[in-house]
């Protein structure tokens, strides 16, 4: 309420107590009605200046009495995409695309033709998540799905600045089928990473143990005395073992002046478990003992040592050594026993060294 609204009222206060007091005096009334008259102008005096200042509403009350003017419709520029495909890095695997298209319309000229805004703004972020996915292996699709809610989430122009687009929401999927197949895929490569570098590791094995190891008979005695270097008598009389499986393992006879020392099939005193190690080998001549401490010594699974022993046996019992040495050939049949080396037909195929596959 104004102060000219409080000023009007406080003299209208005034006057009507003074015309009150007047007729009082006038008409003679009781005393008790004065104080009466009092309580009344004060309370009036109080609801005029209540009603007066009573707040009023946001919106003036002159406006109220307008109608209300119709609000337009709003339009939504968006429209959902679902499993659109798109290409990857692989052929035959193609992404699923899904998102949230929006756009606003741009500026046109007043003689440009009628388009579809919702259209072009799909074409062109279409468009644009194919230049990201293209790079893409398939198996990233998680990595691909960030890098496009990224690159699409800018209000772009589209080709023809007609409207204006981007993307929300970026889901990007491969179907269940293709899943399976790039996770089988991945498995088989796993598996032939890690059976290209076990076959690597036996070539390693084998070159080492035919062109070190029994390279001839000085360096396989060499050898056998690096692992044994307190067992000097026991190598001596290994020299002669050595020495035959060294012609073996090269596919020739024993050089002369090893020969007297393998013309017995018993070539020494059995082996002492601190010579071969702490397991126990059950039978066998030197020949065999030896042969199996080695394979032990190097690490030989099953499989090896069951064909590098067929190649020893066959090397001892070739028929040029067989006639001229029985012990060769006992030898030969000894370790045939001892290891039981399975005969496949891969064994007779030459090899590079023209007795199979090469140590």
């Amino acid at each position: 309420m104004s102060s000219g609204h409080k000023t009007m009222t406080f003299f209208l206060t005034i006057i009507c107590a003074l015309v009150l007091a007047i007729a009082g005096l006038s008409l003679g009334w009781p005393l008790w009605v004065w104080p009466v008259l009092g309580v009344v102008l004060v309370t009036g005096a109080v609801l005029i200046v209540r009603a007066a200042t009573r707040p009023r509403g946001p919106i003036p009350r002159e406006l109220m009495l307008e109608p209300d003017i119709p609000i337009p419709h709003l339009e939504r520029w968006e429209r959902v995409v679902t499993d659109v495909a798109l290409p990857s890095a692989l052929d035959d695997y193609d992404f699923l695309f899904s998102a949230t298209i929006r756009w606003c319309p741009g500026d046109a000229p007043s003689d440009a033709p009628y388009v579809s805004p919702g259209a072009i703004a799909i074409e062109a972020v279409l468009e644009r998540a194919q230049r990201i996915t293209i790079l893409q292996p398939p198996h990233r699709s998680s990595l691909a799905q960030h890098q496009l809610n990224g690159a699409l989430g800018t209000m772009l122009p589209a080709p023809g600045d007609r409207v204006k687009a981007m993307a929300e929401g970026v889901t990007l999927r491969l179907t269940d089928s293709d899943l399976a197949r790039l996770n089988k895929l991945a498995t088989v490569r796993k598996d032939e990473d890690v059976w290209e570098h076990e076959r690597n590791w036996e070539r390693n094995k084998r070159a080492y143990l035919g062109k070190d190891v029994f390279k001839d008979t000085g360096s396989a005695v060499v050898w056998w005395m690096a692992k044994n270097d307190d067992q000097v008598e026991r190598t001596v009389d290994l020299i002669g073992p050595l020495a035959q499986l060294t012609s073996a393992a090269n596919n020739e006879e024993v050089p002369e002046p090893f020969r007297h020392l393998v013309t017995h099939p018993r070539w020494a005193p059995p082996f002492e478990e601190s010579i071969i190690g702490d397991e126990d080998v059950e039978g066998g001549t030197e020949v065999v003992r030896l042969l199996e401490a080695m394979m032990d010594d190097i690490g030989m699974d099953e499989g090896a040592r069951a064909l590098f022993a067929r190649r020893v046996a066959d090397a001892l019992a070739a028929p040029g050594l067989a006639e001229e040495d029985d012990c060769a050939a006992e030898a030969a049949e000894e370790i045939r026993q001892r290891f039981d080396a399975p005969h496949t037909p891969d064994d007779e195929s030459p090899g590079e060294d023209g007795t199979g596959e090469e140590l």
